[in-house]
């Protein structure tokens, strides 16, 4: 059926079957292996959404929402730059930092369906109790860390190649000595891996809110019974 073509219709399917076996159970009832097993589908389905739909040409560039700009300090020295020439190369640092990150994000995938794998009784009833965020929530604690790991070399290996990146890198370097930035922004590749992990994570959340505001069809009423049976 076409109907379950698409794939937030998947993820709402996925959370209509966790919830439907918690119906009319208290929050220490939802242990039961069928909610585990439906919320565990919802959470698979929600991290491949959003690897998806970032994870492909342009993926991240052509997403206002998660489109990655130039370093704040960079930015702000754009228009001198301009004037001595490197305006292009500016330019197509941006495009290099996007494309980066989306040759970087489907690396995210094992690592989220492994978490996802790993999920305790305890998290499953934070996140069918929690906010409209509990979801990306339990991701950003479980896989923040690895997935910088992961990032890192894949994002350098793209921004190396731009001659302004390195200038930006040789500068941060120095001020990055006087404490006055993160870490995170002392490199083009630093800044480029904590933008990408900020767009992932985005993304599964504005998944998970669609679910969570409208459910699919008939499941509505059910998952407004569980997580009213959850407050």
């Amino acid at each position: 059926m076409k109907f379950f073509s698409h794939p937030t219709v998947h993820l709402g399917v996925a959370i209509c079957l966790a919830s439907s076996a918690a119906m009319a159970l208290s929050l220490a009832d939802l242990s039961n292996k069928d909610a585990s097993a439906g919320l565990k589908a919802a959470l698979d389905k929600g991290a491949s959404v959003a690897v998806e739909k970032l994870g492909t040409p342009n993926g991240f560039l052509n997403n206002d929402k998660v489109k990655i700009g130039l370093p704040g300090m960079l930015e702000k020295a754009g228009p001198l730059l301009k004037m001595t020439g490197k305006g292009q190369q500016l330019d197509d640092l941006v495009v290099s930092m996007n494309h980066a990150a989306e040759s970087a994000v489907p690396l995210a995938k094992p690592l989220l369906l492994n978490a996802v794998k790993s999920m305790s009784v305890t998290d499953a009833k934070n996140i069918l109790s929690g906010g409209d965020t509990s979801v990306t929530d339990f991701f950003r604690e479980k896989t923040a860390v690895p997935l910088s790991a992961k990032f890192l070399p894949i994002v350098k290996k793209v921004t190396d190649v731009n001659g302004v990146s390195a200038q930006y890198n040789a500068t941060m370097g120095l001020v990055s000595k006087t404490g006055l930035v993160p870490g995170s922004a002392a490199t083009v590749e630093g800044y480029v891996t904590q933008r990408t992990l900020d767009g992932l994570f985005y993304m599964i959340g504005e998944e998970e809110k669609a679910i969570r505001k409208d459910p699919i069809g008939a499941g509505s009423a059910i998952i407004g019974k569980v997580f009213g049976a959850l407050k």
